[in-house]
């Protein structure tokens, strides 16, 4: 009986019929790669360029108000440092504004975070009528400069007695449209539907769903965002000013606002020294939160 011959052609390895570029692909595939030279050299530029600033303050702060606005400038440390940061502590009771500073900007982050996270999820998972017209609403207001909104506050604040106390600045910001539409867009992507509707179904009640469900999932977003509210209220010096007086129950820039005011002149170097205390608590913050905060971030940033 005659055999068959097969006819079929030999298929060759899969390797031998790739592109060049697809077989160099595979075979880097999971080594791991090391930065070059060139890129070191440019983090250190970087690095060393973010901390000239801070660097020049202290060493403005550690000299006399004539040496700083003398050329060339310094840029070695002098040996006032220690005096100029017990007069201006104690010029316009530093003490006092770096509390009132803290409890600002700690309530008004913490505020901020919270009801931005409970509109958030409302605007992305909750349908309601109007709902879309609404978040343009929220949108639309951040287009609308906070001058505007400097007269009708001063009136409300005055009729309420509140000029000159904490909470005429604290209550204006318990909320930011950015930040409702910031959890919003992380919410959207993030926290799937079929989640909340399995919580539903297993009897959960919506603040049991907020808790359990949406802050564990909002985490990374909410971190972020307390991260730069609290810096914003810190920094704040516009609406403060306007609201609470250097000698009465300021913050830090409404007190730094007062700081080295002569007769005729300003000692810039008292003013550095003042501008380099209210830095000091926000650097030691970010020293203690900021694994915290970049770990946030990453984990929010990786989809399984």
């Amino acid at each position: 009986m005659a055999r068959t011959l097969d006819t079929t052609p030999a298929v060759e390895p899969r390797t031998a019929g790739e592109r060049p570029a697809r077989r160099r692909f595979r075979q880097t595939a999971g080594r791991q790669h090391h930065a070059g030279p060139l890129t070191y050299v440019l983090l250190i530029v970087a690095t060393v360029v973010s901390l000239f600033p801070l660097y020049w303050n202290v060493v403005a702060a550690s000299h006399t108000g004539d040496r700083v606005v003398q050329a060339p400038a310094p840029l070695l440390p002098g040996s006032r440092l220690l005096d100029n940061l017990s007069f201006a502590w104690d010029q316009v009771d530093m003490g006092e504004a770096l509390i009132n500073t803290t409890v600002v900007a700690g309530l008004v982050a913490v505020s901020t975070v919270l009801f931005s996270t409970l509109a958030g999820f409302a605007f992305a998972k909750l349908p309601f009528k109007g709902r879309g017209m609404l978040l343009s609403l929220v949108v639309a207001t951040m287009t609308i400069p906070p001058q505007l909104s400097v007269i009708p506050l001063y009136q409300i604040i005055t009729d309420l007695g509140w000029f000159d106390q904490l909470q005429s600045v604290v209550l204006p910001s318990l909320v930011a449209a950015f930040g409702v539409f910031f959890m919003r867009q992380f919410l959207v992507e993030a926290l799937p539907v079929e989640l909340v509707e399995a919580a539903r179904m297993d009897g959960a009640h919506s603040l049991r769903i907020i808790w359990h469900v949406v802050f564990p999932v909002a985490r990374p977003a909410m971190a972020v965002l307390g991260m730069l509210v609290f810096v914003q209220a810190w920094n704040d010096f516009f609406w403060p000013f306007i609201a609470l007086t250097p000698d009465g129950n300021p913050t830090l820039q409404v007190a730094l606002a007062g700081l080295g005011a002569g007769n005729h002149t300003v000692d810039h170097a008292i003013v550095l020294t003042g501008a380099l205390i209210s830095t000091v608590p926000l650097l030691l913050v970010f020293a203690f939160l900021g694994k915290h905060i970049v770990g946030g971030i990453t984990a929010g940033a990786v989809k399984s």
